[in-house]
């Protein structure tokens, strides 16, 4: 299915969603004990040897919020201020750490609307896309939801220094999927997945969350 065009592609926005919903996990299978098919900071890195953290695992969860605009899907990503201690200007999906006994799609929609503003009543959750760790010791849940236009978003100061839609097309086209290799302080070299869409560089978790979105929505046929 055509992500990146607009309307006039799509016979109604309903058959997107319900097309995008049956490749996601549904909500009532989530199973906070069961960690299930992920993917990691570490799947392109395995080469240089095993470097995943040991310990338990911090749940958390993101919001992959598909805005329905007129020229097609856009994603809601933001960019981190400078003032924070880790992943300082890094672009990010809205999201963060889960409280107490929240499902992750209570934990997307809060901290989207403590992030951004984005009002939890304008989501439409669609379903949970692949777990993913994070090299800091984060299990990261995505949560994918519709959004229709018409909002406004205010960035939270002390937590995000710009919001910004890249079109889903976009995101979704493997052409757009770089992979890139750093050499860390310590000498461990470590790959990674990135996009580069005008002057915004999308890497890290975010730019594997957003690929193991596409193996799911392309990877495999589902009826």
């Amino acid at each position: 299915m055509n992500l990146g065009g607009g309307r006039g592609d799509l016979e109604d926005w309903g058959d997107l969603r319900d097309w995008i919903g049956r490749h996601l996990d549904p909500l009532e299978a989530h199973d906070g004990a069961s960690l299930g098919k992920t993917t990691s900071d570490f799947d392109l890195s395995r080469a240089y040897g095993p470097t995943e953290v040991d310990g338990p695992l911090t749940p958390a969860a993101v919001l992959i919020a598909l805005v329905e605009r007129d020229a097609g899907l856009s994603v809601i990503l933001t960019r981190r201020a400078d003032t924070l201690r880790r992943h300082t200007g890094q672009v990010a999906l809205p999201g963060g750490r889960r409280d107490g006994a929240e499902t992750p799609w209570q934990t997307a929609l809060r901290e989207a609307y403590e992030e951004i503003g984005l009002e939890p009543s304008l989501v439409s959750v669609a379903g949970l896309s692949t777990p993913y760790r994070t090299g800091t010791g984060y299990l990261i849940t995505p949560v994918v939801g519709f959004v229709r236009p018409g909002f406004s978003l205010t960035p939270n100061p002390d937590e995000v220094a710009d919001i910004f839609e890249t079109p889903f097309g976009f995101l979704m086209d493997p052409a757009n999927l770089e992979e890139h290799e750093r050499e860390l302080p310590s000498g461990e070299k470590r790959r990674f997945y990135a996009y580069t869409h005008e002057d915004r560089f999308i890497w890290g978790a975010t730019a594997g969350i957003l690929r193991a979105l596409y193996d799911r929505l392309y990877g495999a046929a589902v009826a």
